[in-house]
């Protein structure tokens, strides 16, 4: 019972901690050489923007919704035309799901590290193509 006790808290320690981190990056959105402002519009029609980490394969620009806070994945599903700014540029860019083959094969080109996924709780990773409009 007490090994069942200290699993129990232990868990308990790891969400909170998953929810803290996640909730800084929400926060902070940190940016560098490598991130992109997305912006996608919600079902009110109000727009919201996301810092997110731009990834490149096969010339073709992707992202991919790497956390458990995923609006505006859901977001750009359901409203494709984004607006993308990278590099104090904006251009407009249509958000297309892909393929597994296709998610495969980014997924291995630009994988994560163990620690960065325990520290966001492990979250299926999906991506969007973005197409230039």
């Amino acid at each position: 019972m007490k090994a069942l006790k200290i699993f129990a808290i232990l868990v308990v320690v790891y969400v909170g901690g998953v929810v803290v981190f996640e909730s800084y990056l929400g926060y902070a959105q940190p940016e560098n050489q490598r991130t992109l402002v997305i912006t996608t519009t919600d079902a009110t029609g109000a727009s919201n923007e996301r810092v997110l980490a731009s990834l490149e394969s096969n010339g073709q620009l992707y992202v991919s919704a790497n956390h458990w806070p995923r609006a505006w994945y859901k977001q750009a599903l359901e409203s494709p035309n984004v607006l993308v700014a990278r590099a104090a540029e904006a251009h407009k860019y249509l958000a297309v799901p892909i393929s597994e083959e296709e998610a495969r094969r980014v997924n291995n080109e630009h994988r994560h590290s163990l620690g960065f996924r325990i520290l966001t709780g492990f979250p299926p990773r999906v991506f969007l193509r973005l197409d230039p409009q």
